[in-house]
C-alpha cells in the first residue's frame, strides 16, 4: 500500500511555558486539497512551520512518503517537495515580476553575473507552468494583491513541489479574485500536487477542500472528509460554541433628519453623482466590484478627497469635508481596510494606539493628563473585550481580531456620530468576527451611531445591515432594504455588473 505524502504523528511543540501544539496527527494524501482550519492563535502557523522544517517538534514524528524525517530543515523540506506561500508572499516589491521569479534559481545555482535573457526565459517558463498572463516587467509593488499572489504561486511551482502550503491565501482578495484563485488551485491539483489550504473562512473551506482538519488551542478537535461538515459544524469545532447569524433591524423613523445626507457627490474619474442617506442607528452596507468607488466614497467622507463636488450634510447642516480634522470635528470616524499599514502604529503599545486620536482632548496646557488617559484606555479595552492583560503590551502581539478592536475602540473614545468601516473583519477569525459584529450592532442600536459598512463579504452585509447600496464604476446603482434581498441576489447582481 502506498504511504501518504505527508504524515504527522502525535506532534507536540512548546515555546517556554506555552504549549502551541499537543498530540497533533495529520495526514495529507497525494494530489489532495486539504484544509487546515482554526482561529487565530490555534496553532495553525506553528504546524505549518513544523511541516516546512522551520521549527523542530518537541515530540512526535514527521514522515514523507512513509520515511521518518529527522532534523527537518527548510532546505530539506524544499528538496522533498514542500513549498510554503505565506500571507505576506515574501516578494521583493522593488524588483520586477521576472526578477522575483528568477532570483531563487539564480542564487541556488550560484550565478554571479546577470543575464537578462536568462532571467526572462526563467520567468516565462514559470508563468507558462501556472497558465496565467503576467507583465514580467511590472514592479511587484505596483501589482494588486491577486497579482502578487500569482507571482508567489508561480515562483513556488518552479521547484516542482509535491505539496503547496497556502497560508490564509484569500485574506485580502475580492470574491471574483477568490474564484480565480480556486481555479488555479484546482489546476495545480490536476497535476498531482497536494495543497494544504490554511484558512478560517468556512465557505471557502467547504468549496475548495476535500478533507478538513480543525485545530483549537493546539489540539485537533475535528477531522474528516469535507462532506461530513457544514458551516455550523466547522464553527462549533473552531470556537467551541454555537454562533448564530443575527440580522439587524433598524428601529428609527424614515421621516426624521438624516445623520448623514450626501447629494450629487462627484470626484472626476472616481465618483459620479452619488447620493445617499444614513439615519441615526442605521447600518448601511456598501458593496461593489473592485474599482467601484467604495473606498473613494469612504475617503471623501473622511476628508481625504479635496475638491469634491456636491453637498454633504450632517444633521441637516451642510458641511465641507476638506480635511481629516474637519471630518473628525463633525463626528466622522474611519477604520481603514488595511489595519497594519493604515490603522495601527506597529511600534507602539496598545494604549498608545488606542489613545492616538484623543491626546489633544486629554491634554491641559499642552501636558497630557496621564492618569485620565490610562483610565480611558483601560476602560475601552474592557468595553471592546480586547484579550490582553495590560495595555502596555506591543500592539503587534495581538491577534487580528483584537488589533481590529483597538482601531475601532480608538474612534469610540471620541464619541463619533458616523463610523465608516472599510472591510471591518478582513483577516479576522470567526469567533472575533462575530464579536466585532455584535459590538457594531450594539453601538448602532444603543448609541444611535450611524455606520457605513464597506465589505466584499456578502454574508457580513446581509447579517449586519438594514440597507445595502451597490456602487459600480463610481455610480450608485441600487439601494435595497436587506429584508428585500439576499446573499444570492447580491452575488447575482454583482456578477451581472462584471
Amino acid at each position: 500500500m502506498t504511504p501518504p505524502l505527508i504524515e504527522l504523528r502525535h506532534i507536540g511543540k512548546s515555546f517556554s511555558a506555552v504549549r502551541a501544539l499537543e498530540d497533533v496527527s495529520l495526514t495529507i494524501g497525494r494530489g489532495e486539497i486539504h484544509c487546515l482550519a482554526g482561529e487565530n492563535g490555534s496553532g495553525k502557523s506553528t504546524l505549518i512551520k513544523v511541516i516546512s522544517g522551520v521549527w523542530q517538534p518537541d515530540q512526535g514524528e514527521l514522515l514523507i512518503d512513509g520515511q521518518k524525517m529527522e532534523g527537518m530543515t527548510p532546505r530539506a523540506a524544499i528538496q522533498h517537495g514542500v513549498q510554503v506561500i505565506y500571507q505576506d508572499f515574501s516578494l521583493f516589491g522593488n524588483l520586477s515580476v521576472a526578477e522575483n521569479l528568477a532570483l531563487s534559481m539564480e542564487l541556488q545555482e550560484g550565478r554571479k553575473l546577470v543575464s537578462w535573457r536568462r532571467i526572462r526565459s526563467i520567468a516565462q517558463e514559470a508563468i507558462r507552468k501556472l497558465g496565467v498572463d503576467l507583465d514580467l516587467d511590472a514592479l511587484v509593488e505596483t501589482l494588486p494583491t491577486a497579482g502578487k499572489q500569482l507571482v508567489a504561486i508561480a515562483r513556488a511551482l518552479m521547484s516542482d513541489p509535491r505539496l503547496l502550503i497556502m497560508d490564509e491565501p484569500t485574506t485580502a482578495l475580492t470574491g471574483r479574485e477568490v474564484e480565480a484563485l480556486f481555479r488555479v488551485v484546482r489546476d495545480i491539483q490536476s497535476r498531482g500536487i497536494a495543497v494544504l489550504f490554511v484558512s478560517h473562512k468556512m465557505r471557502e473551506m467547504l468549496e475548495i477542500s476535500e478533507r478538513l482538519t480543525v485545530i483549537r488551542s493546539g489540539r485537533v478537535v475535528a477531522a474528516g472528509p469535507i462532506s461530513e461538515f457544514d458551516e455550523a459544524a466547522i464553527t462549533r469545532a473552531m470556537t467551541g460554541q454555537e454562533i448564530a447569524a443575527e440580522g439587524y433591524r433598524w428601529e428609527g423613523t424614515a421621516g426624521g433628519t438624516p445623520l448623514l445626507e450626501v447629494s450629487g457627490l462627484t470626484i472626476p474619474g472616481q465618483l459620479e453623482d452619488v447620493s445617499l442617506r444614513v439615519m441615526p442607528g442605521e447600518i448601511v452596507g456598501v458593496s461593489g466590484l473592485l474599482g467601484s468607488g467604495r473606498t473613494e466614497l469612504a475617503l471623501a467622507l473622511f476628508g481625504m478627497k479635496h475638491g469634491y463636488q456636491g453637498q454633504v450634510r450632517i444633521d441637516g447642516r451642510e458641511v465641507r469635508l476638506d480635511s481629516v480634522q474637519r471630518a473628525i470635528e463633525h463626528g466622522i470616524a474611519y477604520v481603514p481596510e488595511d489595519r497594519l499599514t493604515e490603522g495601527l502604529f506597529l511600534t507602539q503599545t496598545i494604549d498608545r494606539n488606542m489613545l492616538a486620536t484623543s491626546y489633544a482632548r486629554l491634554s491641559k496646557g499642552g501636558i497630557i493628563q496621564r492618569a485620565r488617559a490610562a483610565r480611558e484606555a483601560a476602560g475601552m479595552i474592557r468595553e471592546m473585550a480586547i484579550a490582553t492583560p495590560t495595555g502596555d503590551r506591543p500592539v503587534t502581539q495581538l491577534s487580528g481580531g483584537n488589533a481590529q478592536r483597538v482601531v475601532i475602540g480608538r474612534w469610540l473614545l471620541n464619541d463619533p456620530r458616523l463610523l465608516i468601516l472599510n472591510g471591518p473583519t478582513v483577516g479576522v477569525d470567526v469567533g472575533s468576527k462575530a464579536g466585532i459584529h455584535r459590538k457594531i450592532r450594539e453601538l448602532a442600536r444603543t448609541r444611535g451611531l450611524g455606520v457605513l459598512m464597506i465589505s466584499d463579504d456578502l454574508p457580513e452585509l446581509v447579517d449586519n445591515c438594514n440597507r445595502i447600496i451597490v456602487l459600480h464604476r463610481g455610480r450608485l446603482v441600487s439601494d435595497t432594504p436587506t429584508e428585500a434581498t439576499s446573499e444570492a441576489a447580491l452575488s447575482e447582481q454583482l456578477g451581472a455588473l462584471a
